[in-house]
């Protein structure tokens, strides 16, 4: 991992812990992020995010919250299929 997604990770951890900051709606999250609100989806086994780091990396500090906070719940992409 490069530097800047260690750094995400972390944040992402924080993140985790302050699962006041989320709130689900279905498959939607409001994501109210340390700069900016967010929306996260999870659809068809893959996620996305408006914050920009999302872009071209397909994750972030939101995703990997929700991962963390969701782990052994959802449903792969291969699963999908």
């Amino acid at each position: 991992m490069d530097n800047g997604m260690i750094r995400k990770y972390e944040k992402a951890k924080m993140y985790a812990e302050q699962r006041e900051r989320m709130q689900v709606r279905g498959l939607t999250v409001e994501f109210d992020g340390a700069n900016n609100p967010h929306t996260v989806e999870y659809k068809d086994g893959a996620w996305s995010c408006d914050c920009e780091f999302f872009v071209g990396r397909d994750r972030c500090s939101h995703t990997m919250a929700l991962e963390i906070v969701l782990d052994q719940m959802l449903v792969s992409a291969a699963e999908v299929a």
